[in-house]
């Protein structure tokens, strides 16, 4: 349209100007000519614009078509929905009218027959837990009983063992007088066995320490070990039984076990065992002790 309006107004300065001045016939052509282009021009950029205004209408008309294409398949597809669902819904409601009746059979059938199952699960149930309180209460008696005569019999071996000890303490009294006396008899003075009897009273001092104090037991005890020390000082002999004192490392022993308590004082430790005594013969160490001690750093 702008080159249109520009050629129109071209022609009207052409005319204008002939007016004013006469023109000739190459004057004329020449002016002419550029006009003549501009028509062209415009005519094939109409033909163009012609084409593709068809293209849009052939395009317009194709996309009207494929619209009413879906609409006829979407119709379709909601009449198919609506019948299925239709379907659906007598099916469900014949399912359900099948289940009531199931459920009405089952519970007429119930109503005759499940008192009587109900009534024998609870029998059952009721049995059983009075069955198992039963068996609870005599594996309970039974466990007492047992420990009961556990009992009996730990006390019972402790006394066996206390009077053995006692008896053993007697004849080691005994067996040290003959041995002193044939001491008295030799140049050489042999400790074998005030060594061996030393240690032997020392496990039973032991044992002793694991038994209540109040016990009689012992108290029988303690009192053979006491008059076996005695006569071991008697004949010279100095006994010693470092259970409970503090570790001092000036006194020779050795140590066959340690193990950390922190129940103890930081940075002490404590003899918990005595494994074997410390020996003295007239003041001159003739057996060092095992102790087994206890420690926190």
């Amino acid at each position: 349209m702008k080159r249109i309006i520009t050629s129109i107004i071209l022609l009207a300065s052409i005319n204008t100007f002939a007016q004013t001045e006469p023109l000739t016939k190459e004057d004329l052509a020449k002016e002419l000519q550029p006009l003549k282009t501009n028509i062209q021009a415009l005519q094939r950029e109409n033909s163009s614009l012609k084409t593709e205004i068809g293209n849009l209408k052939s395009q317009l008309s194709n996309a009207n078509k494929s619209i009413d294409s879906l609409q006829m398949q979407t119709q379709n597809n909601s009449n198919a929905i609506s019948q299925t669902a239709n379907e659906l819904g007598i099916k469900i409601t014949a399912t359900e009218t099948n289940a009531n009746q199931k459920i009405s059979e089952v519970d007429k059938s119930l109503s005759k027959n499940s008192l009587y199952g109900i009534i024998g699960v609870l029998l059952a149930i009721l049995l059983s837990g009075l069955l198992y309180w039963l068996l609870s209460k005599r594996q309970k008696t039974d466990k007492t009983e047992v420990v009961n005569q556990l009992q009996q019999t730990k006390t019972e071996l402790s006394q066996e063992s206390a009077k053995l000890d006692i008896q053993l303490l007697d004849v080691i009294e005994k067996q040290l007088q003959v041995a002193d006396k044939l001491n008295a008899t030799e140049t050489a003075i042999d400790h074998t066995f005030h060594k061996n009897s030393a240690n032997e009273l020392q496990r039973i001092a032991n044992y002793a320490n694991t038994l209540a104090p109040e016990s009689q037991e012992a108290i029988a005890l303690q009192g053979s070990l006491g008059r076996l020390r005695n006569y071991f000082n008697a004949s010279d002999y100095e006994i010693s039984d470092f259970t409970g004192k503090e570790y001092d490392e000036r006194i020779p022993m050795k140590v066959k076990e340690t193990f950390y308590e922190e129940t103890l004082r930081k940075g002490s430790e404590v003899i918990s065992k005595t494994l074997k005594p410390q020996i003295k013969f007239n003041g001159k160490v003739i057996q060092e002790a095992e102790v087994i001690t206890k420690y926190n750093n």
